[in-house]
């Protein structure tokens, strides 16, 4: 059995392949694009919380987790261009982690609630032992990066469309950056009230359904010209 320093170091190498990947992956698309994927904003710090209840959580946060307390780790990583810090927690560091049920599941709510945060850049779930590896990292970091930055391109092309309401977009990207569902299901009605794909989305509470439909409700991505 793996001793907990081995684990810890299995899991920072991990975070390490995730976040490597997704900046090869942002290396491709334009500065801009770049400069608005959440991971690479600028900000507060990130702290990527790995959680071990059933599943191994990884939430990356701009929220600070406070000083370390009792007998939680944290470990210092860096890549060019970003930085952050990994703290560990379990049902003995966080007790109300061992109340979890994972039989149907991941437990994305129940962990996020555990730890107190409200916000995350990022919410994966990893397989401790044969799922821990670069290669996995690897696929995980990318397809994070494609779709923060199809995010990214998909906001502004809603906020070119939306005249007076520009502000509304700025608030319903950083609801989607900050993961707040519910903010985003407002925030795209208040958009486009009268689109009933939009509202179908915003009942389910589907970031990427909510986001898509709007961008749908003004006319997509391409060949679309403005009301007269």
């Amino acid at each position: 059995m793996s001793s907990p320093e081995n684990m810890r170091a299995a899991v920072a190498d991990y975070v390490t392949a995730l976040h490597r990947a997704y900046l090869a992956q942002a290396d491709t698309f334009a500065p801009a694009v770049r400069g608005a994927m959440p991971l690479l904003a600028g900000g507060r710090p990130v702290t990527v919380a790995a959680v071990g209840v059933r599943n191994l959580h990884l939430l990356a946060t701009r929220e600070s987790l406070g000083p370390l307390r009792g007998q939680e780790v944290e470990v210092p990583g860096s890549l060019d261009g970003l930085t952050w810090t990994l703290r560990f927690y379990d049902p003995v560091v966080v007790p109300s982690l061992g109340t979890l049920e994972e039989n149907d599941g991941p437990a994305y709510d129940g962990v996020k609630a555990a730890l107190g945060v409200g916000t995350v850049v990022y919410h994966v779930v990893a397989q401790p032992g044969s799922g821990l590896t670069p290669h996995h990292a690897g696929h995980v970091g990318s397809g994070l990066a494609s779709g923060h930055s199809a995010a990214a391109r998909d906001f502004e092309t809603i906020r070119s469309r939306v005249r007076g309401r520009e502000h509304l977009v700025d608030e319903l990207a950083g609801a989607a950056t900050a993961g707040l569902p519910h903010a985003q299901a407002l925030l795209a009605r208040a958009i486009s009230p009268h689109n009933a794909g939009v509202a179908e989305a915003a009942d389910c509470l589907d970031p990427d359904a909510i986001r898509k439909a709007l961008l749908a409700s003004v006319g997509g991505r391409s060949e679309w010209r403005p009301t007269s």
